[in-house]
Protein backbone atom coordinates (compact mmCIF):
# COMPACT_ATOMS: atom_id res chain seq x y z
CA UNK A 1 0.00 0.00 0.00
CA UNK A 2 1.57 3.52 -0.76
CA UNK A 3 2.76 5.58 1.84
CA UNK A 4 1.21 8.34 -0.03
CA UNK A 5 -2.28 7.41 1.35
CA UNK A 6 -4.35 10.38 3.38
CA UNK A 7 -4.05 10.47 6.71
CA UNK A 8 -6.56 8.88 8.91
CA UNK A 9 -7.51 11.15 12.41
CA UNK A 10 -9.43 8.07 13.75
CA UNK A 11 -11.74 9.07 17.02
CA UNK A 12 -13.84 6.65 18.25
CA UNK A 13 -17.47 7.67 19.17
CA UNK A 14 -17.21 9.02 22.86
CA UNK A 15 -18.85 6.70 26.25
CA UNK A 16 -22.40 5.30 26.27
CA UNK A 17 -23.96 3.79 29.32
CA UNK A 18 -23.51 0.27 27.76
CA UNK A 19 -19.56 1.17 27.82
CA UNK A 20 -19.56 2.25 31.46
CA UNK A 21 -21.31 -1.06 32.22
CA UNK A 22 -18.96 -3.43 29.99
CA UNK A 23 -21.96 -4.36 27.56
CA UNK A 24 -21.12 -5.86 24.08
CA UNK A 25 -22.94 -2.96 21.77
CA UNK A 26 -21.96 -3.87 18.63
CA UNK A 27 -24.65 -2.69 15.86
CA UNK A 28 -27.10 -1.79 18.84
CA UNK A 29 -28.04 1.91 18.90
CA UNK A 30 -26.83 3.23 22.19
CA UNK A 31 -26.69 6.87 22.77
CA UNK A 32 -23.73 8.95 23.96
CA UNK A 33 -24.07 9.65 28.27
CA UNK A 34 -23.09 12.94 29.45
CA UNK A 35 -18.85 11.78 29.31
CA UNK A 36 -19.50 10.58 25.97
CA UNK A 37 -20.86 14.21 25.06
CA UNK A 38 -17.55 15.63 26.73
CA UNK A 39 -15.05 13.19 25.33
CA UNK A 40 -16.64 14.37 22.02
CA UNK A 41 -15.93 17.48 22.49
CA UNK A 42 -12.25 16.82 24.04
CA UNK A 43 -12.05 14.98 20.41
CA UNK A 44 -12.62 18.35 18.74
CA UNK A 45 -10.18 20.15 20.77
CA UNK A 46 -7.50 17.78 19.98
CA UNK A 47 -7.99 17.51 16.55
CA UNK A 48 -7.91 21.43 16.26
CA UNK A 49 -4.41 21.22 17.95
CA UNK A 50 -3.06 18.60 15.00
CA UNK A 51 -4.46 19.87 12.03
CA UNK A 52 -3.76 23.58 11.39
CA UNK A 53 -7.05 23.87 9.09
CA UNK A 54 -9.50 21.59 10.17
CA UNK A 55 -12.09 22.90 7.50
CA UNK A 56 -9.91 21.26 4.73
CA UNK A 57 -10.51 17.64 6.17
CA UNK A 58 -12.90 15.33 4.68
CA UNK A 59 -15.47 13.74 7.79
CA UNK A 60 -16.88 10.50 7.36
CA UNK A 61 -18.51 8.88 10.10
CA UNK A 62 -20.61 5.71 10.84
CA UNK A 63 -24.22 5.69 10.65
CA UNK A 64 -24.77 5.07 13.87
CA UNK A 65 -26.31 7.37 17.05
CA UNK A 66 -23.32 7.17 18.85
CA UNK A 67 -20.61 7.95 15.99
CA UNK A 68 -23.20 10.98 14.53
CA UNK A 69 -23.46 12.60 17.74
CA UNK A 70 -19.70 12.10 18.48
CA UNK A 71 -18.69 13.46 15.31
CA UNK A 72 -21.47 16.59 15.38
CA UNK A 73 -20.56 17.72 19.21
CA UNK A 74 -16.80 17.34 17.91
CA UNK A 75 -17.68 19.59 14.68
CA UNK A 76 -19.25 21.83 16.36
CA UNK A 77 -16.50 22.23 18.86
CA UNK A 78 -14.53 23.27 16.40
CA UNK A 79 -16.82 26.25 14.86
CA UNK A 80 -17.35 24.06 12.21
CA UNK A 81 -21.28 23.16 10.94
CA UNK A 82 -21.74 20.12 13.32
CA UNK A 83 -23.75 18.40 10.29
CA UNK A 84 -21.39 18.67 7.69
CA UNK A 85 -20.30 15.30 7.06
CA UNK A 86 -20.73 12.19 5.16
CA UNK A 87 -21.82 8.75 6.77
CA UNK A 88 -20.83 5.46 5.29
CA UNK A 89 -22.52 2.13 6.63
CA UNK A 90 -19.10 0.49 5.62
CA UNK A 91 -18.15 1.98 9.27
CA UNK A 92 -20.58 0.53 11.69
CA UNK A 93 -19.28 -1.53 14.26
CA UNK A 94 -19.01 -5.63 14.02
CA UNK A 95 -21.97 -7.48 15.20
CA UNK A 96 -21.76 -9.49 18.08
CA UNK A 97 -24.91 -11.28 17.62
CA UNK A 98 -26.54 -13.11 20.29
CA UNK A 99 -23.98 -11.92 22.99
CA UNK A 100 -25.31 -7.92 22.42
CA UNK A 101 -26.21 -6.66 25.00
CA UNK A 102 -24.41 -8.80 27.79
CA UNK A 103 -21.16 -8.38 29.56
CA UNK A 104 -17.93 -10.22 29.02
CA UNK A 105 -18.64 -11.86 31.95
CA UNK A 106 -22.34 -13.27 31.59
CA UNK A 107 -20.35 -14.66 27.51
CA UNK A 108 -18.23 -16.23 29.98
CA UNK A 109 -20.75 -17.55 32.66
CA UNK A 110 -23.67 -18.53 29.72
CA UNK A 111 -20.97 -20.01 27.16
CA UNK A 112 -18.31 -20.86 28.59
CA UNK A 113 -17.18 -22.78 25.01
CA UNK A 114 -17.41 -20.52 22.89
CA UNK A 115 -16.11 -17.84 25.11
CA UNK A 116 -12.80 -19.87 25.15
CA UNK A 117 -12.89 -20.06 21.65
CA UNK A 118 -13.44 -16.40 20.72
CA UNK A 119 -10.55 -15.90 23.77
CA UNK A 120 -8.00 -18.88 21.48
CA UNK A 121 -8.75 -16.82 18.50
CA UNK A 122 -9.82 -13.37 18.61
CA UNK A 123 -9.11 -12.34 15.16
CA UNK A 124 -11.25 -15.18 13.31
CA UNK A 125 -14.04 -16.30 15.79
CA UNK A 126 -17.84 -15.08 15.09
CA UNK A 127 -20.67 -15.00 17.86
CA UNK A 128 -23.25 -16.97 17.35
CA UNK A 129 -26.36 -15.64 16.23
CA UNK A 130 -24.90 -13.89 13.36
CA UNK A 131 -21.99 -12.37 14.56
CA UNK A 132 -19.36 -10.90 12.83
CA UNK A 133 -15.32 -11.89 13.47
CA UNK A 134 -12.43 -8.84 13.27
CA UNK A 135 -11.33 -10.50 10.21
CA UNK A 136 -14.88 -9.99 8.53
CA UNK A 137 -15.02 -6.53 9.86
CA UNK A 138 -11.56 -6.03 8.09
CA UNK A 139 -12.75 -7.28 4.76
CA UNK A 140 -15.35 -4.96 4.57
CA UNK A 141 -13.64 -1.42 5.98
CA UNK A 142 -10.71 -2.47 3.92
CA UNK A 143 -12.03 -0.52 0.50
CA UNK A 144 -12.58 2.29 2.67
CA UNK A 145 -8.96 3.48 2.42
CA UNK A 146 -8.76 3.00 -1.80
CA UNK A 147 -11.87 5.71 -1.45
CA UNK A 148 -10.04 7.91 0.31
CA UNK A 149 -8.90 11.19 -1.44
CA UNK A 150 -8.00 13.96 1.24
CA UNK A 151 -6.70 13.80 4.72
CA UNK A 152 -10.23 12.70 6.58
CA UNK A 153 -11.36 12.70 10.19
CA UNK A 154 -13.33 9.68 10.61
CA UNK A 155 -15.82 8.73 13.70
CA UNK A 156 -16.33 5.04 14.07
CA UNK A 157 -16.10 2.06 16.44
CA UNK A 158 -13.19 0.02 18.60
CA UNK A 159 -13.29 -3.09 16.61
CA UNK A 160 -13.43 -0.63 13.44
CA UNK A 161 -10.20 1.22 14.76
CA UNK A 162 -8.36 -2.43 15.65
CA UNK A 163 -9.34 -3.70 11.57
CA UNK A 164 -8.11 -0.26 10.37
CA UNK A 165 -4.59 -0.38 12.11
CA UNK A 166 -4.66 -4.17 10.57
CA UNK A 167 -5.38 -3.03 7.55
CA UNK A 168 -3.99 -0.20 7.04
CA UNK A 169 -0.97 -0.43 9.23
CA UNK A 170 -0.14 -3.88 9.33
CA UNK A 171 -0.17 -4.52 13.09
CA UNK A 172 -0.48 -8.38 13.76
CA UNK A 173 -3.93 -9.78 13.79
CA UNK A 174 -3.47 -11.24 17.49
CA UNK A 175 -2.15 -7.37 18.75
CA UNK A 176 -4.73 -5.39 17.13
CA UNK A 177 -7.87 -7.70 18.15
CA UNK A 178 -6.78 -7.16 21.67
CA UNK A 179 -5.18 -3.37 21.80
CA UNK A 180 -7.33 -0.27 23.73
CA UNK A 181 -9.09 1.70 21.68
CA UNK A 182 -9.17 4.92 23.73
CA UNK A 183 -12.22 7.26 23.66
CA UNK A 184 -11.81 10.82 23.39
CA UNK A 185 -8.79 10.27 21.82
CA UNK A 186 -7.73 10.26 18.00
CA UNK A 187 -5.48 7.79 16.33
CA UNK A 188 -3.57 8.74 13.33
CA UNK A 189 -2.42 7.00 10.64
CA UNK A 190 -0.35 7.85 8.57
CA UNK A 191 0.88 5.20 5.46
CA UNK A 192 1.75 2.55 7.92
CA UNK A 193 2.51 3.97 10.47
CA UNK A 194 0.39 4.97 13.59
CA UNK A 195 0.23 7.03 16.81
CA UNK A 196 -2.14 8.68 19.51
CA UNK A 197 -2.79 12.34 19.85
Amino acid sequence: MSSTRPTIYFIRHGETDWNLEGRLQGQKDIPLNDVGRVQAEEAGRRLQALVPHVEDLDYVASPMLRTRETMELMRESMGLYPDYYRLDERLIELTFGAWEGLTWKEVRKLEPQLASLREQDKWNYAPPGGGESYAMLAERVRPILDDLTRDTALVAHGGVARAFLAVACGVSTRHAASIDIWQGKILVIEGRNHRWA
